[in-house]
This record gives C-alpha cells, sequence and structure tokens, in this order.
C-alpha cells in the first residue's frame, strides 16, 4: 500500500514536470511566432508606407488633376489647370443663351442666363479640383485619389448673378401686374392737394425669386427651366400726412435777381394747409381726398423779371409720335402742360408723378396703349411715360442729377433700350435734383408729331457735350404662345401681337469738351423682357 502510494506520487511529480516542460516549450513558441508575426507586421507597414510615400510623391510631382474628378457634371481627370479652366468657360459659354421662364399669373416673361449676369465661380472650382490628393496629409491624399478613382469625386462649380437685375425684374413685374400693391400718393391740383390711399396687393417676393432662380442654375440639365414667381399680398403705406405737410409746405417769395454776381431767384409760391383738418379728412375712409390748401401768389414771377432769368438752352431732346392717334396725343399733350414751365432750384429735386398728378378719366387723360401683364392693353393715361422718356434724356444732357429711375418693361418705340424712364402711378416716379448753380427751367412741347423738352439756365463756366450711349449686353429672343380660338375655322391662324426681342443693355453718360471725351460714367444697366408673339389658332368649323 506505501509502495503503491509512493509510486503514485513519483507519476504526479513527473506528470507535474512534463506539463511545465510543455508550458515552457509553448510558451517559447507562441514567442517566437509573435515576434515573427510582429517582424512581418513591421515589413507590411513598412512596405505600405514606402508605397504610399512613393505613391504620394509620384502624384504631387502629376501636374494634373487625378483621375475620377468632376466640376458640376464635366469629366476634368488627367486635365491641367489651364485645360480645366478652357472647357468649363467654353461650357458656360453655351449656356448664356439658355433660358429661364418666369411665370405670373398668366403672364411669362424670358430670361437667359447671361442678361442675369450669371458668372461662374470656374478659376476657385478648378484650384479646389486640383487640390484633391495635394494636401500636407499624405494618407489623406491616397485615400482621397483612390476614393476618387474608384467612386468619383464632384466639385461644385458656383455661380453669382446681377441682384440689381433681379429687382429690375421684380420691378417690371410689380408695374405691370395686375392686382399689384400701390402705395399712396398726392399731388397739388390748382388750390387741393390730392391724396390717393394705397390698395393692398401683389408683390413680387424677391429673396425667394432669388433662391428659385439659384436652383434653376445649379440644375444640370438640358430641359426648359420654369419658375413660378412668388408672389405675396403686400400691404400699402400709411398715409404721413405731418411728413406730406413738411414736403409742400412753402413761404411765398417773389422772383428776383441780383447782377453781381449774377443769381435768379424765381418766385416760390406759397403752400400751406391746417394739419388738424387734414387729420380729420383722413379720418373717414376714402380712395381718395382733397385737402384745402392755402395758395398765396408772388406778386412777382420770372416771367416779369425777363428773359435773363433763363437766357441759355442747357439742353434740348425730342421724341416723334403718331399725331393721328388721338386719345395717346391727348395724354402727350396733357403731361407736358403740367410739366411746362417748371423751375427747379439748386438743390431741389422734381417729381414726375407729384407734377403730372395721377392719370384719371377726371383729369383728362384718355385710354392709349399701356404695358400690362407682359402684354399692350389700352389703359387710362397711355403714352405719357414717352413725355417723362424725353425729359430723362433732356435731364441728362443738362448735366442734372437722376435721383429716381427705372427702364420699360420692354423696349419702347420712340426711344432705344437705355434711354427711356417709365412712371407708375403709385409705384415708379422719375425723379432728378438740380446739381446746378443756377436754377433750371423746363419746356415742354407736343405739336406735329415731336414731343420735345428743352431745359433753360444759366451756363456755367465750363459746359459740356454730354450724350447717352448704350452698349447691348444680350439678347433674349421672344417666345410665341398659341391660344386655341373656336371663333377661327380649323386651321386658320391670327396673329394678336407681335413678338419682339428683349435685351440686356448698358447705358453710359460721356461727357465731350471741344470734341474730346473727357468722361465716360455708366448711367445703368437695364433688363427689358421680350414680348412674347400671340398666335389664335382655330379651333371651329370649317367654313
Amino acid at each position: 500500500m506505501e509502495k503503491t502510494k509512493n509510486k503514485t506520487e513519483e507519476n504526479d511529480k513527473e506528470q507535474t514536470a512534463l506539463e511545465k516542460i510543455t508550458d515552457k516549450s509553448i510558451k517559447k513558441h507562441k514567442e517566437k511566432n509573435n515576434k515573427i508575426i510582429l517582424i512581418v507586421a513591421f515589413i507590411l507597414v513598412l512596405i505600405i508606407l514606402i508605397l504610399a510615400t512613393i505613391f504620394a510623391v509620384i502624384n504631387l510631382g502629376n501636374t494634373k488633376i487625378i483621375k475620377g474628378i468632376y466640376i458640376g457634371n464635366v469629366d476634368i481627370s488627367n486635365m491641367t489647370k489651364e485645360d480645366a479652366e478652357k472647357t468649363l468657360e467654353e461650357i458656360c459659354e453655351l449656356k448664356a443663351e439658355k433660358q429661364i421662364y418666369l411665370n405670373y399669373g398668366d403672364s411669362e416673361t424670358v430670361i437667359t442666363y447671361k442678361a442675369l449676369g450669371t458668372e461662374y465661380q470656374i478659376k476657385n472650382a478648378v484650384e479646389e479640383a486640383y487640390d484633391i490628393g495635394r494636401k500636407d496629409n499624405i494618407f489623406k491624399n491616397n485615400i482621397d485619389i483612390l476614393d476618387a478613382l474608384i467612386n468619383g469625386k464632384t466639385v461644385d462649380l458656383d455661380a453669382s448673378i446681377d441682384l440689381d437685375i433681379i429687382s429690375q425684374i421684380a420691378q417690371n413685374i410689380n408695374n405691370s401686374i395686375t392686382g399689384a400693391v400701390v402705395q399712396p400718393s398726392y399731388y397739388i391740383e390748382n388750390d387741393k392737394l390730392i391724396l390717393t390711399t394705397g390698395k393692398p396687393g401683389l408683390k413680387v417676393e424677391e429673396e425667394q425669386l432669388l433662391e428659385e432662380i439659384y436652383k434653376v442654375l445649379s440644375t444640370e440639365t438640358e430641359d426648359e427651366q420654369s419658375i413660378q414667381v412668388p408672389l405675396y399680398t403686400a400691404i400699402p403705406e400709411e398715409i404721413d400726412i405731418e411728413k406730406i405737410h413738411q414736403e409742400i409746405y412753402k413761404e411765398v417769395q417773389d422772383a428776383y435777381y441780383t447782377k453781381d454776381p449774377f443769381t435768379v431767384y424765381p418766385e416760390v409760391k406759397g403752400v400751406d394747409f391746417s394739419i388738424e383738418e387734414a387729420k380729420n379728412i383722413l379720418s373717414e375712409t376714402k380712395e381718395e381726398y382733397e385737402i384745402p390748401l392755402v395758395i398765396t401768389k408772388p406778386k412777382k414771377t420770372t416771367n416779369e423779371i425777363g428773359t435773363e432769368a433763363f437766357p441759355d438752352l442747357l439742353a434740348k431732346f425730342s421724341t416723334n409720335y403718331n399725331a393721328n392717334n388721338k386719345n395717346r396725343t391727348t395724354n402727350l399733350k396733357l403731361a407736358a402742360s403740367k410739366i411746362n414751365g417748371t423751375v427747379v432750384l439748386p438743390g431741389n429735386e422734381f417729381s414726375y408723378n407729384k407734377t403730372v398728378g395721377e392719370r384719371t378719366i377726371q383729369a383728362g387723360y384718355k385710354e392709349a396703349a399701356v404695358y400690362s401683364n407682359g402684354q399692350v392693353v389700352d389703359g387710362i393715361g397711355g403714352g405719357i411715360c414717352q413725355i417723362s422718356s424725353t425729359l430723362y434724356d433732356a435731364v441728362i444732357m443738362a448735366n442734372l442729377k437722376v435721383t429716381n429711375r427705372r427702364n420699360h418693361q420692354f423696349v419702347t418705340s420712340y426711344l432705344p433700350a437705355g434711354k427711356d424712364a417709365t412712371v407708375v402711378w403709385g409705384s415708379q416716379d422719375f425723379k432728378f435734383m438740380n446739381t446746378r448753380d443756377y436754377p433750371v427751367k423746363i419746356s415742354a412741347t407736343v405739336k406735329g408729331g415731336v414731343a420735345t423738352i428743352s431745359i433753360w439756365g444759366i451756363k456755367e463756366d465750363v459746359e459740356y457735350d454730354i450724350s447717352i450711349e448704350t452698349k447691348k449686353i444680350a439678347t433674349i429672343n421672344y417666345t410665341t404662345q398659341y391660344v386655341e380660338d373656336p371663333n377661327l375655322p380649323v386651321g386658320k391662324q391670327e396673329v394678336e401681337q407681335e413678338g419682339s426681342n428683349g435685351r440686356k443693355v448698358e447705358a453710359y453718360k460721356v461727357m465731350k469738351l471741344n470734341g474730346k471725351v473727357i468722361s465716360t460714367t455708366l448711367l445703368s444697366r437695364d433688363t427689358y423682357n421680350a414680348m412674347k408673339k400671340i398666335v389664335h389658332v382655330g379651333t371651329g368649323s370649317q367654313q
């Protein structure tokens, strides 16, 4: 028994010793394997580092854009920066005449990318594309290069447009759309102040329109693009009778002049009214108010102190009209009579709307052609913009400062694009300031098919020959609208309205002295809509 016990103990000792030897052997084997794995891993990392460095160095030495890079939808792989820029410039040039259709109400306006003043940030996009795989981090460069190679990478081509053009488009729509908001206005008629209340109405949401246009510019498609012009209902401003009083109040003054130095002081008609009485009148709910004025006439006028008050013709400009169109001619003569004889003192501002007044039947205006909702239709006072436009050119030629002016929605028949000035009651005025040393007097005549505006005053030491010169920037082709007409037999077509192209122009004030150009100054950048052609297509029975 003792023997067996000893034998068992010896076997256990041998087993333990064997296990220790085995564990030691396994441990040594594992350590050896770990060392081998570490060495192999180190070698692999080293190889990867070497290859990555070589890969990065090779690409750093590459002067071309890496493979798989797009700007927009244009593949510029393996191009130099110069080639990429040239390629994109050519593509963008082709986009210049692409059209965007702006829809509002039942009307449509067309504008081109070029007319919007679209400028693409080509250099910035190419630089961004070129920098891919060329950063400071070698590992990131390699990842970017492989990612572009496998999956492709697109760089956005940003674009900007002329914000003034958006304002012009919006104002053109505001001036012509049916149901547009009307702001309060006033004018003086004999011994009364005529106030018209504003009316809530539609107005273009310019910021949203801008966003919609940018969305179209970023869309890579050859399909026709159209935008529903965002409109909102605007509330007109409140009538500020105290502000109006400040604007029209004048102390009476007789006309006189001094000889040394020679200075003309034209007469000033005294104008005043009771603010409290006006507030009582305005407390009633009406569309038009008449505020009685206290008018004090001067004892002596400029006409009574002799022609020396305004001895020099500073500017003269004429436009032609169709004298056979009786209604339009009546409107021209009425508007001209309102501004004829007006004297503007140095530093004072002239307002066409406040001088001419609201165009109403009661004021004597007739229905004649006007622009509305993208078409030529009859409207009260049609044609008076010819007088404001003729005045605009005379004002520029007389070297006076224009403070408020807007071009028409379409190119007019009586003046080239860039030389007109539209007016809309309660929305758009034409204003200028007398920036000369002496008063000026406006003379306006409408006779024999010619409307003429002359500006008289006193010449200064240096007088320039001034003209308006225009430069066409873009053409906007007109579209054709076909209207089904059951009153016409099938197959017959009648043109209701001829189309005309729109355009974008720049107008410059050119000043010459002794025949030599002294200065050329940008006056305006104007955008004119294309006038659509309207064709009636017969759907009725055969005759």
